[in-house]
């Protein structure tokens, strides 16, 4: 699965190159391999899903697997290839027969991108294709694509990767890099990879290489990569349960000077209350619910759980999901967890 170029990016390095490798899409993977068994290859196949979760990949192992040679595998990037005149050009190369395949195969990413003139010249190749042309269409937008172009194709939807495949992803890759990185670290790199194995990937790589030696403890990967420190987030939900809101203030003002990321910061703090709301609801998943948490933090938020009359309930985490939205568009990015911070610690009772 790995190239022996030590330069290689580490998504790419250990890029899947056959079905088994591929982490998390069972569903997808069952059904490719059944078509290829039974002999019933699709002319076309849509793969929708979000940035990371291996459309491209996956495309090319179908490629591979059903004979396709890298003469007659076709990548194409719709974002810089997506006027009409494109899409004539594709028409009439179709027509020519593959150097050493039984298949000439060709991926379009990011399908979406196409003008509407290109969408509409695309369509009778795409309903009526060469019987040697396959067609693996890949887009992290489907909402965009005309349902025109998506009834003629057979549609695979990717899901996410979950964060425990991405911390176990996140792990393997480590230890193949000769590199020491601690559970709990792993565990923010996969948060940080926001369901994404090539941005996953990507932050390890950033870690490793800013590391100083080949040892890597969840302090310094969040300072790496801008994450807070565990004792900031306690102490902004612990403020919240008290209804104390200078505490709560001067966390994220320590957050924010030692550089963390405030989305990431948020994501982060969702979770927690989210676990202490669970808890308390559904005593019964208990360790499901700690699993990602380390056994301080874990603590902390059952002894909370447990405490009654706090205000960390439902309202309480869909105003902190507010504030996450609106980090995105925030010119100041701390500005709304602190807004919201007042607002939570003043509101009466």
């Amino acid at each position: 699965m790995s190239e022996n170029s030590s330069s290689t990016v580490l998504y790419r390095k250990y890029r899947p190159s056959k079905f088994t490798e591929v982490k998390d899409q069972d569903h997808i993977v069952s059904v490719l391999e059944g078509a290829i068994k039974k002999k019933t290859i699709p002319h076309a196949l849509l793969f929708c899903g979000g940035r990371g979760t291996g459309k491209t990949t996956l495309a090319r192992i179908f490629a591979e697997a059903i004979g396709t040679s890298s003469n007659d595998l076709y990548e194409i990037d719709a974002a810089s290839n997506r006027g009409i005149d494109d899409i004539r050009e594709l028409r009439e190369a179709v027509h020519t027969l593959p150097y050493h395949s039984p298949y000439k195969v060709y991926i379009i990413d990011e399908v979406h991108m196409l003008t509407k003139e290109a969408f509409n010249a695309f369509l009778k190749t795409l309903e009526e294709p060469p019987a040697h042309v396959i067609f693996i269409l890949a887009t992290t937008e489907e909402e965009k694509l005309l349902d025109t172009i998506k009834s003629r194709c057979q549609v695979f939807r990717f899901r996410q990767p979950s964060r425990m495949v991405l911390k176990e992803t996140v792990l393997e890759v480590a230890k193949k890099e000769k590199c020491k990185l601690d559970k709990d670290a792993a565990d923010l790199i996969a948060v940080a990879g926001d369901g994404s194995f090539r941005d996953s990937l990507g932050i390890l790589e950033k870690v490793i290489t800013a590391s100083s030696d080949a040892e890597l403890s969840a302090d310094e990967v969040a300072t790496i990569i801008g994450a807070p420190r565990g004792e900031l987030l306690m102490k902004v939900v612990n403020a919240l349960s008290e209804k104390k809101v200078e505490d709560g203030l001067a966390a994220v003002a320590l957050a924010t000077a030692a550089g963390a990321d405030m989305k990431l910061f948020l994501r982060l703090l969702l979770e927690r209350v989210r676990a202490i709301i669970l808890l308390r609801n559904l005593p019964s998943r208990r360790e499901d619910i700690l699993a990602s948490f380390n056994e301080e933090d874990a603590k902390m938020l059952e002894t909370l759980s447990a405490t009654p009359n706090l205000p960390l309930n439902s309202h309480l985490l869909l105003r902190l999901l507010d504030a996450a939205d609106q980090t995105n568009r925030s010119s100041i990015p701390h500005l709304p967890l602190e807004v919201a911070i007042i607002d939570l610690c003043q509101k009466a009772e």
